[in-house]
């Protein structure tokens, strides 16, 4: 998501287009190549879904923010016929990105010129395996899109066993990000399954409910400088031990935080809320 009043510049650097508005590149997109995944944060919230989600069996998955539509792109590359909803208010960005940058044959990706506030009150409850969001303005997040009362609109599309996504630009000591994570879990809450099937971790770990973990490259992650970060929410456990594979193939140093370490790095943080009028944007990118 971008502020309307800026237009997109197109930037072909070799099979890579990139897309500029302001000072910030949104988005890179290579058509000949849609797994090919330039911004370490896309390649970070990629391999959240590829440990959670086998290919190739198709996702639900529901994108506040949509830009260049590359990840949208990469889910239909890899997850044919996946139906995808990208809430993008953007109506300009989206028209120029169709024209310079057609989407492929054969998708299901569709556009919806609306917020993330009023396109997820719109979505039906449990209609989304995967929730990404993904929405910058001036190379912030929105405030209203971080308060618990949204994400407790989030936690109502996603369907039991879904996946949050979030990619939060932050400042070290990630304050900013523990209170997102705090918000997340207290909107996702327990999962209410208390069924008795499953191993006594498998029936321990449902009933433990909300975890967030975070993905994203060391320096961020050890409080080292201004980056971003993914959180990774669900009413459940997540596979860690897939998470961490996947970043030892990434070509920069990448590291995963899990629930634990989340919990107590962020001790005490409360959520962001629209009720009490404590809200915040993310914090700005150093000049």
């Amino acid at each position: 998501m971008s502020e309307a009043s800026d237009a997109p510049v197109f930037e072909q650097d070799g099979d890579v287009t990139w897309i500029r508005i302001g000072e910030h590149a949104q988005s890179a997109v290579s058509l000949a190549d849609p797994e090919l995944l330039v911004f370490e944060y896309v390649q970070s919230l990629a391999l959240c879904i590829d440990a959670v989600f086998a290919r190739p069996a198709p996702l639900r998955v529901t994108h506040i923010g949509g830009a260049g539509l590359t990840l949208a792109r990469w889910i239909h590359a890899t997850r044919p016929g996946s139906p995808q909803i990208v809430l993008e208010p953007d109506v300009a960005l989206t028209e120029a990105v169709r024209r310079e940058l057609p989407l492929p044959r054969g998708h299901r990706i569709r556009v919806r010129p609306l917020t993330g506030e009023a396109g997820v009150a719109g979505l039906a409850s449990g209609s989304a395996d995967l929730v990404i969001l993904d929405a910058y303005a001036g190379g912030r997040v929105p405030a209203s899109l971080t308060t618990v009362e949204w994400l407790g609109e989030v936690a109502r599309v996603l369907a039991p066993g879904g996946l949050f996504l979030a990619n939060l630009g932050d400042r070290p000591g990630l304050k900013y990000s523990a209170r997102v994570a705090s918000g997340a879990r207290a909107a996702l809450g327990p999962n209410g399954d208390d069924r008795a099937d499953g191993s006594r971790e498998e029936v321990a770990g449902r009933r433990e409910g909300a975890r967030t973990a975070y993905v994203g490259l060391h320096h961020v992650l050890k409080g080292k400088g201004y980056g971003n970060v993914v959180l990774a929410a669900s009413r459940g456990p997540l596979p860690l031990f897939e998470m961490r594979r996947a970043t030892a193939r990434l070509p920069l140093p990448t590291g995963v935080v899990g629930p634990d370490e989340v919990l107590s790095r962020g001790a005490g943080a409360q959520p962001f809320s629209e009720a009490t009028g404590d809200t915040a944007w993310s914090p700005a990118p150093p000049d």
